[in-house]
């Protein structure tokens, strides 16, 4: 291969557009043109169908992912190494939901949060497989590539700034955001970066992110401005919108903000004292 060629496709913006566009192009045919046409035309019931098509989309977006590195790169992928993979599934559902459901046992101290009673009927298994789905594209792409990438090439500082931005642009135009809705999405950059920077791996960040996004709904509340997401605690919060997130949802109160920055605090500190801040080949000698 003509070596400016390859200077070309390995520079680092080339091979952040070359991953998100051959794994997402892949998964959008397969899923429109074979797995929507094939799974309605044999399952009726689209409650049933739909988790299927989210699961099968799941797989074809990390398989073609993994096989396009090991062939661009020449590397293990170890970004998607399953070494710890159980400990960090566990860890991270746990800890997503546990930073969720902390906040609302202050609420309910408060008297800011009240549970009426509890139903899955408002709450199909096809909300939980889009969340899954909707998680891992946004680990893999942000995460596991976009961090994986800038680190290498920019260091692990820039590399955050970075990450706070890209969190920032994706989600800009959720409904009910505000000012305030977009501090909370910097912070989140900054965690899930320094989740991904700690481990080197998506899997942390995934399953936390999966147990953060699961736990507002559950609860009752909206997520990200969203208020289509189903529930299971039939609930009602009266408070502060600082406190309680108002109509963004509980992800958008100062406790819950406070909390995620804490923890990317510690991820941080964690990462810097085991000697994983780098500084990136652009500012190597």
């Amino acid at each position: 291969m003509n070596a400016s060629i390859k200077k070309v496709l390995h520079f680092p913006i080339t091979k952040i557009i070359v991953g998100i566009v051959v794994p997402f192009s892949l998964f959008v045919v397969i899923q429109n043109f074979v797995l929507k046409p094939f799974f309605y035309s044999i399952i009726q019931d689209k409650n049933i169908a739909n988790p299927i098509i989210h699961i099968i989309s799941f797989i074809v977006l990390l398989t073609s992912y993994y096989y396009l590195f090991r062939f661009y790169d020449k590397r293990e992928i170890t970004e998607l190494s399953l070494k710890y993979f159980f400990k960090e599934m566990f860890g991270g559902f746990f800890f997503g939901f546990f930073a969720i459901s902390f906040v609302i046992f202050i609420l309910y101290v408060l008297g800011y949060y009240q549970a009426f009673s509890i139903t899955t009927a408002h709450y199909p298994i096809k909300f939980f497989t889009f969340l899954m789905f909707a998680a891992i594209v946004e680990d893999l792409f942000h995460r596991g590539l976009i961090v994986r990438v800038c680190e290498n090439w920019l260091g692990t500082h820039l590399t955050i700034v970075i990450a706070m931005l890209v969190e920032l642009q994706q989600h800009f135009f959720n409904p009910n955001f505000n000012l305030f809705s977009h501090f909370l999405t910097l912070i989140w950059g900054f965690t899930m970066a320094m989740m991904f920077i700690y481990t080197k791996r998506i899997w942390l960040p995934f399953f936390f992110h999966l147990g953060w996004n699961f736990s507002q709904p559950f609860y009752g509340s909206n997520l990200s401005g969203l208020n289509n997401m189903g529930s299971i605690i039939q609930s009602k919060f009266n408070g502060p919108e600082l406190l309680t997130g108002g109509a963004v949802g509980i992800e958008d109160s100062i406790f819950t903000v406070t909390f995620l920055l804490l923890i990317g605090i510690i991820f941080y500190y964690l990462a810097k004292r085991e000697g994983k801040i780098v500084k990136g080949k652009l500012f190597k000698r």
